[in-house]
């Protein structure tokens, strides 16, 4: 059957309508699509990544709250600061009674100045006698470490110097040590996490800012950890200590309030450093919406479905592996 040269040129002009307002729509779409976001949309495509952002200054911020609960602990007299220390060595009756006139010579003890109680914090300690509570406190000192030797000479013998064996000696030194490593670490992971509360918020904006915040964020968690793993060693270890002494009668408690402070903090400070290292590949930051990697969708062409389209971009192939191009 023969179409007629009317017909043909009907269609021909049909066809080429038809093409022509594709190609105007097609052009419309990838015209919005390379336009810039405005600001409201970028704030509605980055609302996940800002919620995130805050909950890691959130984590920081009660991470602090009981890093300075841990640094101000027992460091003056007063009934919320000496309830936190880290040990608490109970004096009272130094003497067992197994001792002939116990009683006596604890009693000497005391008038000479032994008290009935010493807590130790992270700036110093502080002694007192029951009945009377807290009496007074050491000056803070940077970089202190308990030193038991020192306290029993200065309380008992005036400050009069007495010859210590070689291993004692050497506990004390590796005592000191790890005690001012603790300080420095503590005090360390206090400031940053401080500037790092400020800083987590710029994250939301770019994933290498992001990346450099999550490495701070690793350092801050680190210190932290650190230093509250140092603290529960060398107190756990000196209470043993003094609780197998069997020649004295030393009463040892590590403080409680004291420890689950240090510990909150570094769940809190880990908590941060897990958020930031998951916004370093989650989330659009307002860099990616920028750049158009993130946040916009492709423009599909006018007329042809999201099927088509995907068969549209996969090479076919024949039954020997060989591309078929079209024609």
């Amino acid at each position: 059957m023969v179409s007629s040269p009317s017909f043909t040129r009907n269609r021909a002009s049909t066809d080429h309508h038809g093409g022509s307002t594709a190609s105007h729509e097609s052009q419309r779409a990838h015209d919005a699509y390379a336009e810039p976001l405005s600001r409201a949309q970028i704030k509605r495509a980055t609302r996940t990544r800002l919620i995130w952002a805050l909950l890691s200054s959130l984590a920081l911020l009660i991470s602090l709250i009981f890093l300075i609960l841990v640094e101000v602990g027992n460091t003056s007299v007063g009934s919320v600061k000496n309830k936190i220390y880290f040990l608490n060595l109970n004096l009272s009756n130094i003497v067992p009674s197994s001792v002939p006139n116990a009683v006596l010579i604890n009693n000497v003890a005391q008038t000479i100045g032994l008290h009935d109680f010493y807590t130790v914090g992270l700036w110093g300690f502080c002694e007192g006698n029951f009945g009377q509570g807290v009496t007074s406190c050491s000056p803070p000192k940077t970089l202190y470490w308990f030193n038991p030797v020192e306290i029993l000479v200065n309380q008992l013998l005036s400050g009069s110097s007495i010859a210590l064996p070689s291993q004692v000696t050497t506990y004390l030194h590796i005592l000191k040590i790890a005690s001012q490593w603790m300080f420095g670490l503590f005090l360390t992971g206090a400031c940053l996490t401080f500037v790092l509360i400020f800083l987590s918020v710029l994250s939301l904006y770019s994933r290498w800012i992001a990346l450099l915040i999550g490495l701070l964020t690793l350092l801050n968690a680190l210190f932290v950890t650190v230093a509250t793993v140092l603290g529960t060693a060398i107190f756990v270890i000196l209470e043993v200590a003094f609780e197998s002494v069997d020649q004295l009668n030393i009463q040892a408690n590590i403080g409680g309030r004291m420890f689950a402070f240090m510990w909150i903090a570094t769940v809190c400070s880990i908590i941060a450093l897990l958020i930031q290292m998951g916004m370093c590949c989650c989330c659009a930051s307002r860099r990616d919406l920028r750049k158009g990697k993130k946040g916009r969708k492709q423009p599909k062409p006018s007329g042809q479905s999201e099927s088509q389209a995907q068969m549209s971009e996969k090479p076919r192939r024949s039954i020997f592996g060989r591309r078929n191009h079209q024609t």
